[in-house]
């Protein structure tokens, strides 16, 4: 509880930061809605309808009243309730980032493990170096190569878009790999160093040496001794991305037009939709501090030195 409670400064300069650096940003949100030929009285009565007029430290309190309250406002754009189309966004993000996650793990823990058992062979300088390649890809960079490989030159997947998994589950598969890919391939190459530098440390124990001395198969010293006193690192890591995936992976969201909160937040800067963007950067902020809250509950968990400690 004490933990929970410690998170609360941390949403609130959240909020704080979010307000005001929004309203740094050039441009007049009653402007952008009526266009530029409108005039100066619909101007200043739309600004005085959105409470624009206001000072902003009362427009501040007021919308973190009405957020305690559980009112996220209205879209400047829409006028459509906030809260709501946030958890539509939501969604979108979540599955590409569990779907990125998979593809992460699928390459990173065995590439990472097999990096470290057969230290500076072939395969680890092989690993080593895709991962160097994956960490300094931008990922927009390589969402158009796959864009181009798989939809354009071999069109096996859409370019873009979004397909409901509901509705149409086989086309939303489709849609989903080239984004998936894309992020997996950039968290791939962190979760594959860590999982290399944790297990060569691992490796060098004395209870790992006992475990070899006593015959057993390195299959086993590897699976059942190694890698469950390696996780610790990698879990952290994987707490942390998680956050960032669900947060919304803004560039990867806008090149596959992926209609998650990341998508969502940039339109509504560009749009000066005050209440969407602060509420998106709130909400994000409040998943990420939840999901490292939830990173320290599993340690316990799967480390019976923490619960000690």
């Amino acid at each position: 509880m004490t933990r929970l409670l410690s998170l609360l400064p941390v949403l609130f300069g959240t909020s704080l930061v979010s307000f005001f650096l929004i309203r740094l940003v050039p441009g007049d949100p009653a402007l952008a809605l009526l266009g530029l030929e409108a005039d100066n009285a619909a101007i200043a009565a739309l600004r005085q309808k959105l409470s624009l007029d206001q000072p902003l430290v009362v427009q501040y309190l007021s919308w973190l009243g009405n957020v305690l309250t559980g009112d996220f406002g209205r879209s400047i754009q829409g006028g459509r309730e906030v809260f709501p189309l946030l958890i539509g966004a939501l969604g979108p993000t979540a599955l590409l980032a569990f779907a990125a996650l998979l593809v992460s793990l699928a390459i990173a823990l065995p590439a990472g493990i097999i990096a470290a058992t057969r230290r500076n062979s072939a395969a680890d300088y092989s690993a080593s170096f895709l991962a160097l390649c994956g960490l300094s890809m931008p990922s927009f960079w390589l969402g158009v190569l796959l864009i181009l490989a798989l939809s354009i030159w071999l069109p096996i997947f859409p370019s873009s878009g979004y397909a409901s998994p509901l509705a149409s589950p086989v086309e939303f598969l489709r849609h989903l790999v080239l984004p998936a890919l894309t992020l997996g391939a950039a968290l791939a190459a962190a979760t594959m160093r860590m999982t290399r530098a944790t297990m060569l440390e691992v490796l060098r124990s004395d209870y790992v040496r006992t475990a070899k001395a006593k015959g057993l198969a390195e299959r086993s010293v590897v699976l059942r001794h190694a890698l469950p006193n390696a996780q610790i690192p990698i879990i952290t890591l994987i707490g942390i991305q998680i956050g960032q995936l669900l947060g919304g992976v803004v560039i990867t969201e806008t090149v596959f037009s992926w209609p998650g909160i990341g998508k969502l937040t940039v339109d509504a800067i560009f749009a000066r939709d005050y209440p969407v963007v602060q509420g998106a950067v709130l909400l994000t902020a409040a998943l990420f501090v939840l999901i490292n809250f939830a990173t320290d509950v599993i340690y316990t968990l799967v480390d019976p030195r923490v619960r000690a400690s």
